[in-house]
């Protein structure tokens, strides 16, 4: 049976954002200085639109929010496998805010980065293996 070319469209979109939010995080963490704070927040977008992708494939309605964990949960009712990437990226949901801020806490760390970067990575490369190649960016 062929693809809906407006599915595979949608999705597609979905992680497209998230793989040029990935590539974003990787780049502004090697800028001199690194901004690191935006290289988090990047991983939390990346986290979201892979997830939202996966929903947008599997035809489940989402709506706008950048917790992870509420989106998490509802890519768990359609593929319950994705519990431990889901988990791991739970704790980004709070870039979407935290360093975006004037008087915002001290710049992420280093390590801070990586573990945000795994994180978003893990998603993302969680849907890809659960999506056809045709959705692919």
């Amino acid at each position: 049976m062929p693809l809906d070319p407006e599915l595979v469209e949608e999705t597609r979109a979905w992680l497209t954002k998230a793989m040029n939010d990935l590539r974003a995080a990787e780049a502004l963490s090697v800028t001199l200085p690194p901004l690191l704070d935006e290289a988090v927040f990047h991983c939390q977008q990346a986290a979201e639109k892979a997830i939202k992708g996966f929903l947008a494939w599997n035809s489940y309605p989402f709506r706008k929010t950048h917790n992870i964990e509420a989106i998490g949960e509802q890519s768990l009712t359609v593929d319950p496998s994705l519990r431990e990437v889901v988990d791991r990226a739970v704790p980004l949901s709070d870039y979407a805010w935290k360093f975006r801020y004037p008087g915002a806490p001290a710049d992420p760390e280093e390590a801070e980065f990586a573990e945000a970067l795994a994180a978003a990575q893990g998603v993302f490369d969680a849907v890809l293996s659960r999506v056809p190649s045709d959705v692919h960016p």
